[in-house]
């Protein structure tokens, strides 16, 4: 499941005025160039400097199959879609150009910054286009209903009924009105045989045994439909070329939520960066034992950081590039490897540093006091995020209701995702300046006032960049209750203008008794409690909104180049 902390895929207030029109009239060439000004052009790099000659051609094989997943999804997100791309590309025009570089982006005829509304015509080229994306991509007969669907699925025996709402298949048109599966292994098998034979030639020419134990089982698992091995082996993944491809995310899939769609991430490991992981692991129970809250809520025996490694992606490609950025993912999603295994998360350490630059670096000169704006800090920043996912480990995991055994996420039901990632926030930022106190930190943050003036007002110029998207997240929520709590405590101090400061004798203090607040919620299970926090702060008070108000002109996310791909993908000159 995708948690992009740095890119949450919402709905940007800067799209909402041009919905209205694009519902009906197709966009100009100058209002499609305004709309992709929402994603700062950016080049991606990687440094490839230190990898093997044998890893050098994986990676260009790996970059090749990623394109072929561009075409698999563009098939999955719209029966029309590759019909329409190659429309667009015979057009020389001004528009066309227009059309074709913001369809591109959305990977089709609908900007997913506008809810999801054509920019195109009704018709071009004989191709008639909806005014909005299929609920059920091209995945299902578009011209079958959901209730046609569900009666058709609630009829079939529990083996077949499992294969219709399984990951890899799609539904098809069938003899007499009715339907059929289809295995993704036969509906895409051109494709997918390419996709098996380069991901073969990658194998073949790494030394790396992990990395040629995965592409050959998800070689196989394309052709077969049966993707455990290969996902098994993905999780045991541990190489200097780090590569995600095949279908995953079920995002698209706004019927059901069942089918996956293809996506590739082409990567290359940051050893230095995985390696804090393994340091914030050496120091989980102590962190524990020292939480801000009663002794008898803390977990005795802390269990081991989930797998997780820090990346910089050399190409994106698919579902893994199209709109708002992926800057971490969680997967796989397929219950009997969680069961068994749990998930892995990816941070993409380049995707981060890019959206830190286009992004919050302009919001900090819109919050922040000029005297304040030096300590914005990327190393604060991208290390809070690796604390935020550590920390979702850390403090309550059982409580106990009536007598019986419970989970915080069961008792706290509709509440629960906000006031978890808000406690995996607050958590991390008290959890590093508890390590920056035991000098624990001090090889990569720094310790005493100067790292400590760094890390708080980084965090501060984030939390905006969060807000900047409106309160339609759990991410967004959590964060105004963490922004509107530390303002009434003195640790934020508004000075009405728009801009914000820290107060450093009144932070920590309140971080505690916040993080306090979070984490005894969670420890008792108290519902009522969680919804007045939620309903006295998840507000955008006025002070706050004229900071949000100066923000329109800040891009939205990042539009990546895939610079270091290009590199690898060049002829050598002789």
């Amino acid at each position: 499941m995708k948690k992009t902390l740095a890119s949450l895929v919402m709905l940007a207030v800067a799209g909402m005025s041009h919905a209205a029109d694009t519902a009906i009239h197709p966009a100009t060439a100058a209002q499609l160039q305004a709309m992709s000004k929402r994603y700062a052009p950016v080049d991606l790099k990687a440094d490839t400097s230190r990898l093997s000659a044998g890893d050098r051609v994986a990676i260009g094989k790996l970059i090749e199959a990623a394109k072929i997943v561009d075409t698999l999804q563009l098939r999955q997100r719209w029966s029309g879609n590759e019909a329409l791309w190659a429309a667009l590309q015979k057009d020389k025009t001004a528009l066309g150009q227009a059309r074709r570089d913001y369809f591109w982006l959305n990977k089709g005829p609908w900007s997913i910054l506008d809810e999801h509304r054509s920019f195109m015509p009704a018709e071009y080229a004989g191709i008639k286009i909806p005014t909005h994306k299929p609920a059920g991509g091209n995945f299902y007969p578009e011209s079958a209903g959901k209730e046609r669907l569900e009666a058709w699925m609630n009829g079939l025996a529990p083996q077949d009924k499992e294969q219709a709402q399984w990951f890899f298949t799609v539904i098809r048109a069938g003899k007499n009105g009715t339907f059929e599966t289809v295995k993704y292994s036969d509906a895409y098998r051109p494709e997918l045989q390419k996709l098996a034979a380069l991901l073969r030639e990658a194998a073949a020419a790494t030394d790396n045994a992990s990395l040629k134990k995965f592409l050959t089982l998800r070689a196989e698992a394309f052709l077969s439909n049966d993707y455990l091995a290969s996902d098994f082996a993905w999780m045991d993944l541990d190489a200097p070329v780090d590569v995600t491809i095949g279908p995953y995310e079920t995002y698209n899939d706004e019927l059901f939520g069942y089918k996956a769609a293809f996506e590739a991430y082409v990567n290359v490991r940051d050893q230095q960066e995985t390696a804090k992981l393994n340091f914030f692991g050496q120091h989980l129970q102590e962190l524990e034992n020292n939480l801000p809250l009663d002794a008898k809520y803390r977990n005795p025996k802390v269990g081991a950081i989930a797998p997780m490694v820090v990346v910089n992606q050399v190409y994106g490609a698919g579902d893994g590039n199209m709109g708002v950025q992926t800057a971490a993912y969680n997967l796989p999603n397929d219950e009997r490897v969680i069961r068994q295994r749990g998930s892995k998360r990816v941070m993409l350490k380049n995707v981060q540093e890019a959206k830190f630059e286009a992004t919050l670096t302009p919001i900090s000169k819109i919050v922040l006091r000029p005297q304040d704006r030096k300590d914005l800090d990327f190393d604060s920043f991208f290390t809070h995020i690796l604390a935020h996912e550590i920390m979702h480990g850390l403090g309550p995991h059982a409580t106990s209701k009536d007598g019986k055994a419970s989970t915080p996420r069961q008792d706290l039901k509709d509440a629960y995702s906000t006031i978890e990632e808000a406690k995996a926030d607050v958590t991390g930022l008290w959890a590093l300046a508890y390590m920056m106190d035991k000098g624990q930190l001090k090889d990569s943050l720094g310790q005493g006032p100067a790292a400590e003036r760094k890390l708080y007002n980084t965090f501060l110029a984030s939390a905006f960049r969060t807000l900047h998207f409106g309160l339609t997240d759990s991410h967004a929520r959590g964060m105004a209750i963490q922004v509107n709590y530390l303002l009434d405590k003195g640790g934020f101090v508004s000075h009405g203008d728009g801009t914000f400061s820290v107060d450093f004798a009144k932070i920590r203090q309140a971080v505690a008794d916040l993080d306090r607040e979070f984490l005894t919620i969670e420890a008792t299970g108290d519902y009522a409690r969680a919804q007045a926090l939620m309903q006295r702060y998840v507000v955008i008070r006025p002070d706050v909104q004229k900071a949000l108000d100066k923000m329109k002109a800040v891009p939205n996310d990042i539009r990546p180049s895939f610079v270091t791909a290009a590199e690898l993908a060049a002829p050598k000159r002789p």
